[in-house]
């Protein structure tokens, strides 16, 4: 699950983490009665912010640079409402629906820094770069050796000599080392403590008074953990989100929206994976990532099958199951339900193997709906792009 800024920021405060002072605004009025309190002595500025779920929002324009109180809700006018399209929202953008009017910061120089869950040492890992304030991805394609990682043993957690050493290898004053120390100690408590899956600060800023603070900050949590943090879990924003998401976690459904043509629903993740590597190399682009899993119930089936339809940019279904703890009579109750209640116009494509199979090709048969069906997954996929071309 993700947040906003000003929602991390909160969050990041309560451990003791240094954030600029701020508040969010619905309105161009709120806007400029927040600007109010942080334009209080000559030459102070203030900055206005679009609230979304994605990064990139400085060269997409959503931040905005106010010298004034009526030029922060300009600013906030202008961008409220807007469709702010950055790297990470694709072509259709998010809308505005909220900004973060924040006291401004002489900045002295900018770092990046995050902590991420790495697989491949089953630990926390500790990121930091001399390259703030632009994507790291970026650093990463083209200078990799400018990123500095220190994994974290979760017996002793961050230890002073790891904050020491990313610490001067930023080349940070002796004076600043230890507020840097202490600074990523508190980073550390809370990702751990608030069952972060990612915390990302971009950039960490050290002003010309020599303090540290996050100037921008992202966290995204582990959805497993959040029955642990209720008032986490408010934080979510349903509008940021893909609705067709929203429904599927209402029913416990593995979902990803993507851009192509063809639906799958598939069991297994890795299955689903497989499917969509198939879908591609026969000429064809999947539309999202379905896995209904090993247990799935006619409902859930059901309404999996009624998400994958809603998509006015599909024109295939792809049903590809193998039949292990899943039985594939299930899969064909689910599939004749949600057809008869949704009315299927567009081709379906149906690969069933496993347990049951033979019962569950026989419901669907005698079902009544024009069903295509193969007995391989390569002449399934082959079927279902073929059908997508046409359709």
């Amino acid at each position: 699950m993700n947040i906003h800024e000003y929602q991390a920021k909160q969050i990041l405060a309560k451990y003791g983490v240094p954030t600029p002072k701020g508040k969010i605004a619905f309105t161009p009025d709120e806007a400029e009665e927040a600007a109010r309190d942080f334009l209080n002595s000559e030459g102070s500025v203030c900055v206005v912010k679009a609230q979304i779920h994605a990064g990139g929002r400085g060269k997409a324009g959503g931040v905005k640079l106010a010298k004034t109180k009526q030029q922060a809700a300009e600013f906030a006018r202008e961008l409220l409402g807007k469709i702010l399209v950055t790297h990470q929202t694709g072509p259709e953008g998010k809308e505005v629906k909220k900004v973060l009017v924040e006291e401004g910061c002489q900045i002295q120089k900018e770092f990046y820094m995050s902590l991420v869950v790495d697989r491949g040492t089953q630990r926390v890992c500790l990121m930091a770069s001399l390259e703030g304030g632009v994507e790291i991805e970026e650093v990463a394609a083209k200078s990799p050796e400018k990123i500095l990682k220190e994994s974290i043993d979760p017996a002793t957690g961050l230890i002073p000599f790891q904050g020491r050493k990313i610490a001067f290898a930023l080349g940070l004053d002796k004076a600043v080392i230890n507020k840097a120390v202490a600074f990523m100690t508190k980073l550390y408590d809370a990702f751990i403590a608030s069952d972060c899956a990612m915390l990302e600060i971009n950039p960490l800023v050290l002003t010309k008074s020599g303090d540290l603070i996050a100037l921008d900050a992202k966290l995204s949590f582990d959805d497993n953990a959040l029955f642990r943090h209720k008032d986490i879990e408010g934080m979510r924003d349903l509008d940021e989100e893909d609705p067709k998401e929203v429904e599927a976690s209402r029913y416990s459904l593995n979902y990803v929206s993507l851009d192509g043509s063809i639906a799958c629903m598939v069991n297994g993740a890795g299955l689903a994976m497989a499917t969509m590597d198939i879908i591609k190399l026969y000429g064809g682009s999947p539309a999202n990532f379905l896995d209904v899993g090993g247990g799935a119930t006619k409902e859930q089936v059901t309404a999996a099958f009624k998400i994958l339809v809603s998509d006015q940019r599909v024109k295939t279904i792809f049903v590809n199951i193998f039949g292990g703890i899943m039985r594939c009579d299930i899969i064909a109750e689910g599939i004749i339900a949600a057809a008869k209640e949704v009315g299927v116009k567009m081709p379906l494509v149906v690969r069933l193997q496993g347990t049951n199979v033979d019962l569950g090709r026989k419901l669907l048969a005698d079902s009544g709906l024009d069903i295509i069906t193969a007995d391989r997954m390569d002449e399934a996929a082959e079927k279902a792009v073929n059908a997508a071309k046409k359709a």
